[in-house]
């Protein structure tokens, strides 16, 4: 959003200095054109005022002076001629005097617009000065061409034309816009600067609240926005959320709290029945009674494990233990060899394989070891007699640990893996298999909390795969 903001803003500026330099780059080009015709057309008017007076060779001569000091002191080219278009006088060499002596021919083929200086010649011939000339810029024209009449009105008897080189000119032009640019460019580089910083004040408590929204889905309850900059709106905004937020984690927090007291206050009276149905028992005599009673107990435990379950569950949630760097290929070594003689007391090979020396993760404390003792009791309850877990810990591209358990047991149906990782959440032919119901959920938390997950897929040819993703640290 930034570059985006940035972007929109830098073209902005840029259109607004171009709509400001060019049309002043142009006034200063058109200007500098008009002071150089002001200053030739001085020039014209009084050679125009010694060819109308001249009489006699003597005259003539002074003019050819006269031009040819001009010529010679300004490289230009001047040519005077009468109205039937043969020269009186010419001065100049180079290409001015090639321009001066195309524009009285009328000639077409010479460089720096000689058909320009035709049009000039017939309109000096007719009375009329040249009273502009080409813009002047720093590629050119090199050469202009401008004409005076000699005498006025009906007794106009001829025509000054003179090729003027423009390089001072263009030149004083060239360095006009030299500075114009450095102004603009100057002007867009401090624009730019404080852009960059309006738009780091309007996106500094965005992104804030960004990080913050960030931090609580990660499951940090206690973040806050902190910016206290950028427009009162955003700010305004940043006061709600945090009041927002606030309200959430007090309401989940007493959720917690519920969930957490009443597993614990229920845990005392539930083992006080626990024991009087165990005391109990002596005293019924063999038959439908004690059956029924062996169900009533079997029924207390089952209750018991589950508050038990609701209450790890509880504090899992409401931790408030700090992220640490963890060796995950030690704790999946220790918790294999103390999990073999469960898997082998239920003829249930359990092997490790590819454990990658040095896999360290960031995550909760003994994450990695919790959640592996809840996937491996859930293998060793349901996986057949005679099948195998496999054990397998390697890195991700990414720099995560990865841990996966695959056995080749039943498996679940695919449209139910979604389920495996709910609360309480059982298959239906597992309904009478001994457990809560939360062991996955308590291990997908700590998973979550730790900022990695845990996925559930199929395995070919069949049975179950789990698999946890811990950050790297």
């Amino acid at each position: 959003m930034r570059r985006r903001l940035l972007a929109v803003l830098m073209v902005l500026m840029g259109a607004a200095a171009l709509l400001l330099c060019v049309p002043l780059a142009d006034a200063y080009a058109r200007g500098r054109t008009e002071h150089l015709l002001l200053q030739r057309r001085s020039e014209a008017v009084r050679f125009a005022d010694l060819a109308d007076r001249m009489r006699t060779a003597a005259d003539r001569a002074e003019l050819s002076a006269e031009i040819s000091r001009y010529a010679q002191l300004y490289g230009a080219g001047v040519v005077v001629v009468d109205t039937a278009g043969a020269t009186v006088a010419r001065a100049g060499t180079g290409p001015a005097a090639v321009a001066a002596t195309d524009a009285a021919t009328d000639s077409d083929t010479a460089a720096g617009g000689a058909s320009d200086g035709a049009d000039a010649r017939r309109r000096a011939l007719t009375g009329r000065s040249t009273d502009r000339l080409p813009t002047l810029r720093p590629w050119g024209p090199r050469t202009v061409v401008l004409a005076e009449p000699v005498g006025r009105d009906e007794r106009v008897s001829g025509a000054v034309l003179m090729a003027v080189p423009t390089d001072a000119a263009r030149r004083d032009v060239a360095v006009r816009w030299s500075f114009i640019a450095a102004g603009a460019l100057a002007a867009f580089a401090a624009a730019a600067l404080v852009a960059a910083g309006i738009a780091r004040w309007l996106l500094r408590p965005v992104l804030d609240l960004d990080r913050t929204v960030e931090r609580l889905t990660a499951g940090s309850l206690q973040a806050r926005a902190v910016s206290d900059t950028g427009p009162p709106e955003l700010r305004h905004l940043r006061q709600h959320f945090n009041t927002m937020a606030q309200a959430m984690a007090d309401s989940i927090g007493r959720r917690r709290d519920f969930v957490a007291d009443a597993s614990h206050q229920l845990r005392n009276p539930l083992a006080t029945l626990v024991l009087q149905l165990e005391n109990v028992e002596p005293h019924i005599a063999p038959g439908p009674g004690l059956t029924e009673h062996s169900r009533a107990l079997d029924e207390a435990e089952r209750l018991e494990e589950l508050l038990d379950g609701l209450l790890a569950l509880a504090r899992v949630e409401s931790g408030t233990a700090e992220l640490g760097d963890q060796d995950v290929a030690r704790a999946v070594r220790e918790r294999v060899t103390a999990w073999e003689p469960v898997f082998g007391a239920a003829g249930v090979e359990l092997v490790a394989t590819g454990l990658a020396e040095g896999l360290r993760a960031r995550a909760l404390p003994d994450a990695a070891g919790r959640i592996l003792d809840a996937l491996l009791d859930n293998a060793a309850k349901f996986v057949p007699h005679g099948r195998r877990v496999e054990v397998h810990t390697a890195h991700a591209p990414d720099g995560c640990a990865v841990v996966r358990v695959a056995d080749d047991g039943p498996g679940v149906p695919e449209e139910q893996l979604a389920l495996l990782l709910r609360r309480f959440a059982r298959a239906p032919q597992h309904q009478n298999v001994p457990g809560s119901g939360l062991g996955l959920a308590i291990a997908e938390e700590i998973a979550r909390i730790s900022g990695g997950r845990l996925a559930v897929s199929g395995n070919e040819p069949h049975g179950l795969v789990v698999e946890l993703r811990l950050p790297p640290p």
